[in-house]
């Protein structure tokens, strides 16, 4: 069963720690979405593993059972902000990391321009500043659905002297 008090890991980490290409790949990707850990990307890294392999095994199906399973995947990664309304099992399998990292509220704040930087909008969001709807968020990987930029709101309150 495992400790209750003892969260299960959320990411798998690379099978060969000391490669030079994927250090330097992660490192930038660390700097470019302000990235606190290797860890943060590893958990999206496992985010889009799974995704994957969901849109792999598509193609071992045939008939209704596969246009059914494949329209259930599609809806959920449109929601997500993922993928088009329209796409396919092959949109599904040519997406990135940078696509979930894309999706993340920390780089959403930071696009929409309530932040002069990433860092400063991770440091907004933990300071629980950043409200989703009606909903404070102090989590900087919280996942952004789609239709949810719009309720993204900053809130900073004013210092009386």
């Amino acid at each position: 069963m495992g400790d209750p008090k003892r969260a299960r890991k959320r990411y798998e980490t690379p099978g060969h720690p000391w490669k030079a290409d994927r250090l330097a790949t992660e490192l930038h990707l660390l700097g470019e979405y302000g990235l606190r850990n290797k860890k943060e990307l590893w958990t999206a890294e496992t985010i889009l593993r799974k995704i994957r392999a969901q849109a792999r095994s598509l193609f071992v199906l045939t008939g209704e059972k596969r246009v059914q399973e494949e329209r259930r995947l599609i809806s959920r990664l449109y929601k997500m902000g993922l993928v088009d309304e329209d796409a396919t099992a092959d949109n599904v399998l040519q997406l990135t990391v940078r696509d979930i990292l894309e999706r993340r509220l920390q780089t959403i704040v930071f696009k929409l321009g309530y932040a002069k930087s990433i860092y400063q909008a991770r440091q907004l969001i933990t300071h629980g500043h950043v409200y989703v709807g009606d909903n404070k968020v102090r989590s900087p990987s919280y996942h952004v659905m789609r239709g949810e930029e719009s309720l993204i709101r900053v809130a900073i309150p004013i210092e009386a002297k």
